[in-house]
């Protein structure tokens, strides 16, 4: 793995945890998963297994230790290891047509919803959490996959200007 690649994958999580941690609660506190974001983009960059696994985890230990869902910490890390190789498998799949701001933003959507579904699942799961998840999905996923989308819409194109003009071996130079 490159170094300066790790570098822009720190900073894409850094990004996603500095957004995560500025912005309001929705629906008694949960908040839409901005490190979510910045985790599918970092896997359209650098489409690995290594630097997927490598996103997962961080995102998921980070976004664990800023949840604001009780005892979310572990859930966080499950959704985000199980989201972020389904994200990678559908990129890999879609190889020819995944970096088209449309076709990405509608699998960032996608994802928030596996996303969402996975962390409700592994709190009720794993934890033991006595929550509505039909409530919980309706309330707070679905609103978040809408932000979610409209983020990574203004973000992603950003990011890969900046990217391009840079020397980062990425996906975006080998396509």
């Amino acid at each position: 793995m490159n170094t300066k690649n790790l570098v822009l994958m720190a900073l894409l999580v850094g990004v996603g945890a500095a957004l995560y941690v500025v912005i309001p609660g929705i629906n008694g506190g949960m908040k839409p998963d901005f490190m979510l974001t910045m985790m599918f983009i970092g896997i359209l960059l650098f489409p690995g297994i290594k630097e997927v696994f490598l996103l997962a985890i961080t995102t998921g230990v980070i976004s664990g230790l800023f949840s604001t869902f009780p005892a979310g910490f572990v859930p966080n890390i499950i959704d985000k290891l199980v989201t972020a190789f389904i994200f990678y498998v559908a990129v890999v799949l879609l190889r020819k047509f995944a970096q088209k701001i449309a076709v990405s933003a509608v699998l960032a959507g996608v994802g928030t919803i596996i996303s969402g579904s996975v962390f409700l699942g592994s709190a009720i799961l794993v934890v033991g959490a006595k929550i509505p998840f039909t409530a919980l999905f309706i309330t707070v996923v679905l609103p978040a996959v809408a932000i979610n989308v409209v983020a990574f819409i203004i973000i992603y194109p950003i990011i890969i200007n900046l990217v391009k003009r840079s020397k980062f071996n990425t996906a975006l130079t080998h396509a």
